[in-house]
């Protein structure tokens, strides 16, 4: 083994071993029989979550602290946030208040 193989080597699984963030991706929910499910999730910061409506009648996605508000969304329509900072999201459809839900941020 070369010592630029060896070196190469050694940055590579240093960069494998090393911790590293959580990963921050996507989640889904769906809005199916007139409720947000899951109903509770938990992410790390920077995940992108998306609402898809599978209902035959619109719904909305709206944030009790005013962060997010969707339209309405009518059957197999979609709405993403991108949550940048932890905490927990408490969110409800607007046309349907009993559909209520929480996203926590870690």
């Amino acid at each position: 083994m070369t010592i630029r193989t060896a070196a190469l080597a050694a940055m590579l699984f240093g960069a494998l071993s090393a911790p590293g963030p959580a990963f921050a991706g996507t989640a889904n929910v769906v809005m199916k029989n007139f409720d947000f499910s899951p109903m509770a999730m938990a992410v790390p910061v920077g995940t992108i979550v998306t609402w898809k409506n599978l209902d035959g009648e619109p719904h909305t996605v709206v944030s009790a602290d005013g962060l997010f508000r969707s339209k309405a969304l009518d059957q197999n329509d979609s709405f993403s946030f991108k949550f940048d900072k932890p905490g927990t999201y408490k969110y409800v459809c607007s046309i349907h208040p009993k559909m209520v839900a929480t996203i926590t941020v870690q």
